[in-house]
């Protein structure tokens, strides 16, 4: 869950990692630091707090008359000490409080290390090989580095496989050596590193956004191998010593997506983005009016041989696996079941050959779903899965994937990936009919014309952007709020409810409406904002009676609602009308209103929108 950065080469090297490290904060950010190398020795900053603190403590530190690692040769001709490289990290606190002295990285001796991951034999080692005294943090990292320098006895490769032998649990491990300047080593186990070798020099990172400003290729660095870096070189290697060729793969990314473009906050921006993007997901997979995954190397075999469904998901992901649910139920008529990764194991699944395993990530990273696709293999079931980087390690562990163009996603709170994911699900569940002779071939294009519209329905719904904001400024004050709908309304909300627990801090909850009278009407109060979804036509009058109870109640109602049924309702109700597309469409145009409705209030109540507290963007812990 925390963020890696490495760089070795001509650049400075020093603002390099800092520049990273910004870009990677969405992964961790309780705390940072970054470690110089020179052949003088090696030089550390960190600490508790932002990157944006961590370079005032490099500023700070490196004021005055000194020579300032990685800055360029000062004016009065005094030789300057060539920072060569550098590794950074932000932290995600899991062993050892949020403190200056449990940030990464950690020196001992001669080892330089930061880690991503959960060591879970630390305590057995330190007792093992006597390593307290040489401790001064909580963590289970420095323990990794002390153990290392324990055992390095000149030979970088020979005291990581010597190290790694003895650690139980994941990890990805960036080091330097204080004899070996110049040279980053990192092994990994589930815990993933993406590396490459550019015109700037080699880099590594625990996740692409770091390196597409420089390149557009890429390699992932594979589990229990040893990269070594170098300015003009990598070298990959077995841990028999076997040299192996790297595998590339090629960003579809603009080099400079992963800026702001003048947006406050990246959520901002990835919300504006959703209509390239779903355009950018369909645009290979829709020929002749009709889903086709040929272009991806699924085979029509995978959806017309299984006779039940699995979506393996958490969180967002887990909300268009309900989505996805609603439809395959109401089409297919398919039996289909939404688990949460993380009780997927735990729960007694019935999984077999005759499965199909959805999974669904953004990251491709997430452990709970990893660990439960190949749960899911090993009993037979061929897994399809649904990620945004290429590569990753949900990706290399599935049968087949489908990945979604999204682009970059650096806010933690999602918002592009989940409105991708869906159309890969309509995508899915369009096939499935056509191929299961659920739908003729006009039923299909008809189906796929209407998914075709949602860029242009969500640029709409984007254009009441201030209508949206207003009734945003009403929630303000709110500690309690409840989203309640019927349906495929209440999958819409779910989400909706998730987004503002994310960014605004409001505790907020969704119901499925009927089931209001059934215990959660007794928190309704005087003044309590409820918002409500009615966008599914023939539930309308129901969720209406439904509105009408929590307003009764002394709520503040306000209604998310297809146009054409709005009728005169804004005469007694706050109303956000939204473009009309088919029911079971509406999804899309929904999901964007409440998007913005969250980002509204979280940044009136001047929260770090992108950076939620207690939360990290890629969960690789269980």
């Amino acid at each position: 869950m925390c963020g890696i950065i490495g760089y070795t080469g001509s650049e400075d090297v020093k603002e390099i990692l800092l520049d990273a490290l910004e870009l990677l904060e969405y992964r961790g950010y309780d705390s940072a630091g970054i470690a110089l190398s020179d052949r003088a020795g090696v030089r550390m900053f960190k600490c508790a707090g932002r990157v944006s603190d961590l370079r005032n403590v490099c500023r700070r530190e490196t004021s005055g008359t000194e020579t300032v690692p990685g800055e360029p040769a000062r004016s009065d001709g005094s030789a300057e000490r060539r920072v060569q490289c550098g590794i950074g990290h932000t932290r995600w606190a899991t062993h050892g409080g949020v403190s200056d002295a449990n940030a990464h990285p950690h020196q001992v001796g001669k080892v330089t290390l930061v880690h991503n991951g959960i060591i879970e034999n630390y305590r057995e080692l330190i007792e093992d090989y006597d390593l307290g005294g040489s401790l001064v943090s909580d963590t289970d990292t420095e323990v990794v580095a002390a153990l290392l320098n324990r055992f390095y006895e000149g030979n970088p490769q020979e005291a990581i496989r010597k190290t790694v032998s003895r650690l139980r649990g994941t990890f990805a491990l960036v080091v330097m050596f204080e004899d070996h300047c110049g040279a980053i080593y990192t092994t990994r186990n589930v815990s993933p590193v993406v590396a490459t070798l550019c015109e700037q020099g080699a880099m590594l990172a625990s996740d692409l956004t770091a390196l597409c400003r420089f390149t557009g290729r890429y390699f992932v660095v594979p589990e229990y191998h040893i990269l070594e870096l170098r300015e003009d070189a990598v070298r990959l290697t077995d841990f028999d010593g076997n040299e192996t060729e790297p595998e590339y793969f090629t960003v579809n990314w603009e080099l400079n997506s992963a800026g702001k473009n003048g947006y406050p906050f990246y959520m901002e921006k990835e919300i504006m983005e959703q209509p390239q993007a779903i355009a950018d997901t369909m645009e290979e997979r829709v020929r002749g009016g009709l889903p086709d995954f040929s272009a991806d190397g699924v085979p029509d075999t995978l959806f017309t041989d299984c006779e039940r469904i699995c979506v393996i998901a958490c969180g967002t992901a887990r909300h268009a696996g309900l989505v996805a649910q609603a439809l395959v139920k109401s089409i297919l008529h398919m039996h289909i079941e939404v688990e949460m990764a993380s009780e997927f194991m735990y729960s007694d699944p019935v999984i077999d050959e005759k499965t199909l395993v959805l999974a669904v990530s953004q990251s491709g990273e997430t452990i709970d779903t990893l660990e439960a696709v190949k749960y899911a293999r090993r009993r037979g079931a061929k897994c399809l899965s649904i990620i945004n980087v290429r590569g990753s390690s949900i990706a290399r562990e599935s049968d087949y994937v489908l990945y979604t163009n999204a682009g970059p996603e650096i806010a933690v709170a999602s918002t592009k990936a989940y409105t991708t994911q869906l159309v890969i699900f309509y995508l899915i569940v369009a096939r499935m009919a056509l191929l299961r002779g659920v739908f003729t071939t006009e039923e299909t294009q008809s189906y796929i014309r209407e998914l075709q519209r949602t860029p242009d329905t969500i640029k709409e719904v984007l254009g009441k952007r201030r209508d949206i904001h207003v009734v945003a400024g009403k929630l303000l004050a709110a500690k309690d709020l409840f989203m309640v709908g019927r349906g495929l309304d209440y999958s819409i909300l779910l989400e909706g409810s998730l987004k503002l627990k994310e960014v605004s801090y409001i505790h907020s909850e969704a119901y499925a409406s009927g089931e209001l009278k059934h215990g959660p009407i007794a928190l309704i109060t005087q003044d309590t904002p409820v918002v409500a979804a009615v966008t599914q036509e023939k539930l309308m009058s129901k969720e209406l009676s439904n509105i009408r109870e929590v307003r009764s109640r002394g709520a503040d109602v306000v209604i998310f609602i297809k146009e054409s049924i709005a009728g005169n309702l804004a005469e007694e109700y706050e109303l956000i009308t939204l473009p009309d597309m088919r029911d079971e469409f509406m999804v899309m145009p929904a999901s964007a209103a409440l998007q913005l409705l969250a980002y509204y209030v979280s940044s009136d109540k001047g929260f770090d929108v992108d950076k939620p507290r207690n939360l990290a963007k890629v969960v690789t812990v269980e």
